[in-house]
């Protein structure tokens, strides 16, 4: 249903318009303005844009959208004529700017921007910025637990938490970001002090279609980064010059940031930090988390025992290898956050070394048109036993003989409950999106750990 009517604005389709007055700035009063997309960030935009004076007006292709109050616009479609009229269009980050309606409204000099961008044009916070496949929300909270810790005033935001846009103007020393492909696909304004893309594994491709693609929209964190830090074991994660001096990894260097496993330790520049057991997460993974975290606040010259106080302190965040339990003396972990491939092959390498019993692993859901391949080798000489379910379930029990398909993820734990025996651990790990099954990955871990309190109560 529209319900769209002409603000005022001029909607003749002009490819001269001048997009670069809005470069930099922000002088959008009077001008005409299109949210795209009404979830929590649209109509953090449309809030945003109203206090700035422009006209806003609202679209979602989703028929049952809600029109934000004192708001005009359309629902159910996207309207390439009112899109091209625009002064500007703000998406929301799980609109796809490639769809025709948007590529027709750039064609007519329509600057397209994303609500990230929107925050740069404005914001005077410093900023650290935190991307990659994986990890970045554990990555983001210790950032800023750890200058909490060292006496700054740090807020985070972004793909988590807070919407940036409701960030502008508030108290804060540092601004912590967790920014998303989607998000960073399109930002060039934003000029962190500190960038760091954490890995890159194979994600979102139903979005991206290529690698490449969903890389270089990574990569833009980078583009007027003060400092650049990246994965020095994974040459994806790098920018245009790569210095060993801002990294992290496993590999051995006497100049970044190292994970020591005879030491057990991180390193810095070869000297020890801080040892695995006295931090509060665990892991291999965890591990290559807490020295991205480090080098984010490193220049910044923070007291050191501060640091070390908030890593041992931060215990982790919900469905991100949460541990669950440990009924019958058989570990449950919750990994559900795992939503792709490279996020369940570091689970279970994190596991590989520290279980001495049998591993069982639940996968499976809705691929995002991953290739679940590079899963293989770890299944056939980690997982002892794979319970699959889900939209591509099938396609990840067919990497390994045995497996398991089941209807459900209740399913999937009573199976799993019935079969480990002391010492084992079973891992919800499913290497897939949860859209398929449930609302979110948040409600299939609770599901998964609800399921397990009643089988095992």
């Amino acid at each position: 249903m529209d319900h769209f009517t002409d603000p005022g604005a001029d909607w003749s389709c002009d490819p001269e318009i001048e997009v670069d007055k809005f470069m930099h700035s922000l002088d959008v009063k009077n001008q005409h303005v299109v949210v795209v997309g009404l979830g929590l960030t649209g109509r953090s935009c449309v809030r945003f844009l109203q206090q700035q004076g422009a006209i806003v007006s609202v679209m979602d292709s989703n028929p049952n959208a809600s029109i934000p109050a004192n708001t005009r616009g359309i629902v159910g479609r996207l309207d390439a004529e009112v899109l091209s009229r625009a002064n500007m269009i703000v998406l929301s980050p799980g609109v796809n700017p490639n769809v025709n309606e948007i590529q027709q409204a750039k064609k007519c000099g329509v600057d397209v921007i994303g609500d990230v961008e929107l925050f740069a044009r404005v914001n005077t916070i410093p900023v650290i910025a935190i991307t990659g496949s994986n990890g970045k929300s554990t990555v983001t909270s210790l950032v800023t637990d750890m200058l909490n810790s060292a006496g700054k005033n740090a807020v985070m935001g972004g793909n988590i938490g807070t919407p940036v846009l409701d960030l502008v103007d508030i108290e804060a020393d540092f601004l912590v970001l967790e920014l998303s492909s989607f998000q960073l696909e399109t930002l060039s304004s934003l000029a962190p002090v500190c960038a760091t893309i954490l890995n890159i594994s194979e994600d979102h491709l139903d979005r991206h279609l290529k690698l490449d693609a969903y890389v270089q929209a990574k990569s833009r964190i980078y583009l007027n980064a003060k400092h650049k830090i990246a994965n020095r074991d994974d040459k994806l994660t790098w920018p245009e010059v790569f210095d060993e001096e801002q990294s992290f990894g496993l590999s051995t260097t006497q100049k970044g940031w190292q994970y020591d496993l005879n030491m057990d330790a991180i390193l810095h520049r070869g000297e020890r930090f801080i040892e695995q057991h006295a931090c509060g997460i665990k892991g291999l993974h965890n591990m290559l988390n807490i020295q991205a975290a480090l080098a984010c606040v490193e220049h910044l010259q923070l007291d050191t025992a501060a640091l070390r106080d908030a890593i041992h302190a931060f215990k982790g965040l919900a469905h991100r290898f949460e541990f669950v339990g440990q009924p019958k003396n058989v570990t449950w972990i919750n990994d559900s956050k795992a939503t792709n491939v490279g996020a369940t092959i570091a689970a279970i390498e994190s596991l590989v070394d520290k279980k001495s019993g049998k591993l069982v692993l639940i996968a499976g859901g809705d691929g995002k048109n991953a290739d679940f391949s590079e899963l293989q080798p770890l299944l056939l000489s980690a997982v002892d036993l794979l319970i699959t379910l889900g939209k591509d379930g099938r396609q990840i029990a067919a990497l390994k003989p045995g497996s398991v398909e089941v209807s459900d993820l209740k399913e999937a734990v009573k199976l799993a409950y019935s079969l480990a025996q002391s010492g084992d651990t079973v891992l919800l790990s499913p290497a897939c999106a949860s859209i398929d099954m449930f609302d979110n990955y948040q409600q299939r871990g609770d599901t998964f750990k609800q399921a397990l309190l009643e089988i095992a109560s």
